[in-house]
């Protein structure tokens, strides 16, 4: 059990790196909405000696509790839902946001995010989710978690736009540091 988690992990990892940020690492081209063809996926994936194929693709999809990755339709592409780095347009809709969101970071950027706001970095949005719960869990991630709280509704008010990826995380192009509070 704990070695198919293993694999699991490790494979979503991989499809994170080529499918949002380093496609070029297998050679693999996304069209301009970040989707890439599964067979050559996992054609170039293989060639670079990645075990994947199409059942071990499924359930990833399918079993990833952040819902990273979408499979079309008609079963033949995939791509990852947000997160990337590499420019892509992924067609969302501008969306009301809830009153408050909240984004999760390390205690160690707390300092340079209440001085600057919260930017993308490298990604092309900010990713806030509607709970403390996830916020504290993507923290976690990235050493001693602090929650922040974003006054979505004013900064949609004020003319910043939102937009809700299909897997349900809220993203914008940067938060300015009067909508930030530290949550308790």
């Amino acid at each position: 059990m704990t070695e198919n988690k293993g694999r699991l992990t490790a494979s979503s990892k991989f499809l994170s790196l080529v499918l949002r940020h380093a496609p070029e690492t297998i050679g693999l081209v996304l069209d301009a909405s970040g989707w890439a063809g599964i067979d050559e996926l996992l054609i170039r994936a293989s060639a670079h000696g990645a075990r994947l194929d199409r059942a071990l693709l499924d359930e990833i999809v399918a079993t990833s509790d952040k819902k990273r990755f979408a499979i079309s339709d008609d079963g033949m592409r995939i791509r990852a839902n947000q997160g990337h780095s590499v420019d892509i347009d992924l067609a969302l809709q501008l969306q009301l946001p809830p009153t408050l969101l909240f984004h999760g970071t390390a205690s160690r950027f707390l300092a340079a995010i209440l001085e600057q706001g919260l930017l993308p970095q490298a990604r092309q949005h900010v990713h806030m989710s509607t709970d403390e719960t996830t916020a504290i869990a993507v923290g976690t991630r990235h050493g001693s978690p602090r929650v922040l709280i974003i006054q979505a509704k004013a900064m949609h008010d004020d003319g910043h736009r939102f937009y809700l990826s299909q897997n349900g995380v809220w993203l914008t192009e940067a938060v300015p540091k009067d909508y930030i509070e530290l949550a308790a």
